[in-house]
């Protein structure tokens, strides 16, 4: 016999998780279920200026998004990568550019022969030979012109930066059209099921106002509280506080300044760092750092010290512990969001949590018989996804040659996860990288940060000296110069914008 289907879906929580849990949802399900949406206005959510991996257009396209609708409606900009300042040294700059490094050679990959040229003092800096670095130090930007063939203009990758409040905004207009429904007000507690079918499960959550809503499924969107996941079911958090010690934030928008960059930074300060995410109508800046190594006074001066423009408010706090649920998905709850885990923002990956979380939970949807085998493997690729993404942050602060202060040098003298030391030990040794079971990194991005932060492997793939000197250093100077040529055929990134994506001013 078959297991009945579930009817009622309940998002407990909205923002920008909420709202892309029940876009998504509702794009899939095709008005077969029931999607409900319960928030409060009186409740903040922690969304700042969000930056974003190019991933993200994927989801867009797949709920029906008009590209320059949506830049319009969310004040937003475009990203080619995050420039990282002070990471390695003081005084150091590189950038972690999308897309693709140079254009493959013969038998190894392109930054092999990279290598080999460099030690032999016949290459330019890496990021000549990527198409998205050299454009986001030009402040130029396009789409791909995927009818050029061959070119560098037809392989872009691109993100966006946005304000995440509009984007909830926009992306709640979109799903009440297809159907979902929104439900006001404060949720004080949730029951469970007895005995019977499912015992356990959560049945309903209880509002302020003694109204009770019932649900087969529940989203738990609520932020860190986790009221469902946590409050409820008592899940578990991983602290990952030893590894990544910042547990603080204070956010703040400035004015805008020109030029209008295609690209976040990322500027190491003497006990954390500080964000800057450029959108139409002003910048978002936050600073990130461990309350163990500075005062909220020296944190909140650090971050006014530096910004492009004049503040637009007082800086707003947020309190973190960096980790993940033990089980993102227990009994009939599945957490999306802050409620399922925390990585600070260094690599933009906090909307693609939410994103992967999703496509996950459509991947996995579940009947009324909850399959414990589907849920299990929903667990273990969350827990894959949440424990790369950290390795990946963890390299930032671990290879640093830093020695202005005690937070630095900790971090860098600090062990490590193995699956982190695995891929330091291979990178120094030949300079691989192996991107297992599809990681969210490419292979592309951890040679970008550790050749930014001074790592230089040991020796090349033997390979690449089968390649002719003189022949392997003409072929990376017409990359080279090929990619200067396209990046001076772009047009700057205002303009584009201007163009095709201006916001409306009030």
């Amino acid at each position: 016999m078959s297991t009945p289907l579930i009817q009622d879906i309940v998002i407990v929580g909205g923002g920008t998780a909420g709202w892309m849990a029940a876009a998504a949802l509702s794009t899939v399900l095709r008005g077969r279920y029931r999607i409900r949406v319960v928030e409060s206005d009186e409740i903040g959510t922690v969304g700042v200026g969000e930056a974003t991996i190019p991933m993200i257009q994927r989801f867009n396209r797949v709920v029906g998004i008009d590209e320059n609708e949506f830049m319009r409606e969310t004040n937003g900009s475009f990203k080619l990568g995050i420039e990282f300042v002070n990471w390695g040294r003081v005084g150091d700059r590189y950038m972690h550019g999308f897309g693709k490094l140079g254009q493959d050679l013969w038998t190894v990959q392109f930054e092999q022969y990279w290598q080999r040229m460099r030690k032999l003092g016949r290459a330019q800096p890496l990021e000549q030979y990527s198409i998205a670095r050299m454009a986001s130090l030009a402040n130029k930007f396009m789409p791909p012109r995927t009818d050029l063939g061959n070119s560098p203009l037809s392989e872009i990758a691109y993100a966006y930066h946005f304000d995440a409040s509009l984007y909830a905004r926009y992306l709640r207009k979109l799903s009440e059209a297809r159907g979902v429904l929104r439900t006001e007000g404060k949720i004080t507690h949730a029951t469970r099921r007895g005995e019977g079918a499912n015992p356990g499960h959560v049945d309903a959550i209880v509002l302020e106002s003694g109204e009770r809503i019932a649900g087969d499924l529940f989203i738990d969107c609520s932020g860190f509280r986790g009221l469902l996941i946590e409050q409820t079911l008592q899940t578990g958090f991983e602290d990952w506080t030893h590894w990544l010690p910042c547990d603080r934030a204070l956010a703040v928008p400035c004015e805008s300044v020109a030029p209008l960059t295609p690209y976040t930074r990322s500027t190491a300060h003497r006990a954390g760092w500080q964000w800057r995410i450029p959108l139409q109508h002003r910048i978002g800046n936050g600073h990130v750092y461990s309350s163990a190594h500075i005062s909220d006074d020296e944190a909140a001066a650090t971050l006014l010290a530096n910004l492009d423009g004049k503040p637009l408010a007082d800086p707003r706090p947020i309190r973190f512990k960096t980790g993940m649920r033990k089980l993102a998905w227990k009994e009939n709850v599945v957490a999306v969001g802050l409620s399922s885990g925390f990585l600070e923002p260094l690599e933009s990956t906090s909307i693609h949590l939410i994103q992967s979380a999703v496509q996950q939970l459509i991947d996995f949807f579940p009947d009324r018989g909850f399959s414990a085998t589907d849920i299990a493997e929903f667990n273990r690729h969350s827990r894959f996804h949440y424990e790369r993404i950290r390795d990946f942050v963890i390299l930032h602060y671990h290879l640093n040659q830093r020695d202005d202060s005690t937070f630095w040098r900790d971090c860098a003298h600090m062990s490590v996860p193995d699956s982190l030391q695995e891929k330091l030990d291979l990178y120094r040794s030949h300079g691989r990288v192996v991107r297992r079971d599809n990681e969210l990194f490419a292979e592309v991005g951890w040679i970008q940060v550790m050749e930014g932060q001074n790592l230089v492997p040991q020796r090349h793939h033997p390979l690449a000296e089968l390649q002719d000197e003189q022949a392997t250093h003409e072929y990376l100077e017409g990359v080279r110069q090929v990619i200067a040529k396209c990046v001076d055929f772009m047009p700057d990134h205002a303009a584009y914008i201007a163009q095709h994506c201006a916001a409306k001013r009030m």
